[in-house]
């Protein structure tokens, strides 16, 4: 079908390029637009394809995903006669770490050590993607008219100061609003989501919201990092400017908010991840919803729910079943990975091939779709589920993806730097004190940038302290 609506439009663009006096030069140009994917291996010389990963997460992508992948049985792979070697290591900062000794190894001659693929993460995507001459950008691999229908924020990430895309990624993590809906009648007369979401459009209502939630007994967030993704990807200015590190005022919105949430009992002070933080999601729990993608519902709320963890996942166990979703104040998104390619590698037509299928393939990355990342980076797919519109039965029979696609196209990534991963843990480590009465602001933001200047002088070094909040 495909191929017959091809040839209509260039009939078609030959005859108005004809009518118009333009000539049938036009053709060749629709059909380089709308030319199929064709591997082109023809320069390829590697005979190891490394990749880099900090989990088995995408080498179970591939194994499961990508055709033509065959598992051995040492805990490598064999893409025809090119040997695929894993080098996975576990924890973000060690991944790092080791992934810098590689890459500033990678003039080596020898092809077992050389990188090819390597995975990161958004908080720190830039400090390898807006590096030079560390990436093979996607127009260099002759990607770039392949990933039309990728969502936007998915490419701004891994896009570096001169507009060059240097990774794609084969799934989407656009977050939403979990609330619980027994509460919601009980506090607002309505478990309704159209009607939910008229309570907390934006961060005045939602801290409305938050009180009149607290004269019932219960918490409108869990913990102090709950909503600081939403306020963090909803910045007017990057962290690191040219006169130094800059905080922008979103930021201390989630500061205040967080302080007064904290002060006033609106949650339940619980860090994410821990024991408290899921206790808020049982039967006996007081939270009111967390923020969260689809992953994380179907991934942790569904499960933290269950009063009876290894019983059945049904109605009856828990608050399964008692939830819903709604866009909340703003679009974010949590989580996800990007796959890059190394300059030097030596297998830039296979490694090409790999990120068509798993990025660009729209019936490949339907497959692709799991309970661990139930939405992939293709916007005709996931619209296409959103409309058929099956219910999530833990969500009380809600279908949830429009709200999600809806979302992902509202997600706007502009401000990253290569310092964020850094920057943001120095920040969010220095204000949980400030959250706990164990320093003032003051302290907490002095202290915030004696860390940074410890990791990254050359941010603080043009700083005059009277410049600092």
């Amino acid at each position: 079908m495909r191929k017959v609506l091809i040839s209509i439009l260039l009939v078609i663009t030959i005859v108005i390029s004809l009518i118009m006096g333009y000539g049938p030069w036009t053709a060749p140009i629709l059909w380089t637009l709308y030319k199929p994917w064709r591997a082109d291996l023809s320069h390829d010389t590697g005979e190891v394809l490394n990749i880099y990963c900090w989990n088995d997460e995408f080498r179970n992508c591939m194994i499961e995903n990508y055709p033509g992948y065959k598992e051995n049985r040492d805990g490598t792979g064999r893409i025809g006669d090119v040997k695929v070697n894993w080098i996975i290591e576990n924890g973000y900062d060690a991944y790092q770490d080791k992934l810098d000794m590689a890459l500033d190894r990678q003039n080596y001659k020898d092809d077992d050590k050389r990188v090819d693929i390597f995975l990161v993460e958004a908080d720190y995507a830039l400090k390898y993607t807006n590096a030079e001459g560390v990436c093979v950008s996607m127009k260099e691999l002759g990607l770039i008219r392949y990933m039309s229908d990728q969502y936007r924020y998915t490419k701004d990430v891994v896009t570096d100061d001169k507009g060059r895309v240097n990774g794609a990624s084969p799934v989407a993590s656009p977050g939403l609003y979990v609330y619980r809906r027994s509460a919601a009648r009980e506090v607002f007369g309505t478990d309704d989501p159209d009607e939910i979401q008229k309570y907390f459009s934006d961060w005045d209502k939602f801290a409305k919201s938050a009180e009149k939630l607290s004269d019932e007994g219960w918490k409108i967030l869990a913990g102090y990092d709950d909503a600081y993704r939403v306020y963090a990807q909803n910045v007017s200015d990057p962290w690191v400017v040219k006169g130094g590190l800059r905080i922008d005022d979103s930021l201390m919105d989630w500061v205040e908010q967080t302080k007064e949430f904290t002060d006033w009992g609106y949650n339940n002070q619980a860090y994410q991840w821990s024991e408290e933080w899921f206790d808020g999601m049982t039967s006996s729990g007081d939270v009111f919803g967390y923020f969260g993608p689809a992953w994380f519902i179907d991934y942790s709320v569904a499960l933290g729910s269950l009063d009876d963890f290894w019983g059945e996942p049904e109605v009856g166990n828990g608050t399964w079943g008692e939830w819903a979703v709604i866009e909340g104040p703003a679009p974010y998104f949590w989580g996800g990975y990007w796959i890059c390619v190394a300059q030097g590698s030596d297998n830039t037509g296979l490694v090409a091939d790999i990120i068509y299928q798993l990025t660009c393939n729209g019936e490949v990355m339907k497959g692709m779709i799991t309970e661990e990342w139930p939405f992939c980076n293709n916007r005709r797919v996931m619209n296409r589920l959103a409309k058929e519109g099956e219910p999530n039965e833990f969500l009380g029979g809600q279908n949830a993806l429009p709200l999600y696609c809806s979302c992902a196209e509202d997600i706007r990534i502009e401000h990253g730097t290569p310092y964020d991963w850094d920057v943001e843990q120095c920040f969010r480590d220095a204000m949980y004190d400030y959250f706990e009465d164990r320093v003032s602001l003051d302290d907490a933001m002095d202290h915030f940038y004696d860390e940074v200047e410890r990791i990254h002088p050359e941010v603080i070094r043009m700083m005059r302290r009277k410049d600092r909040r």
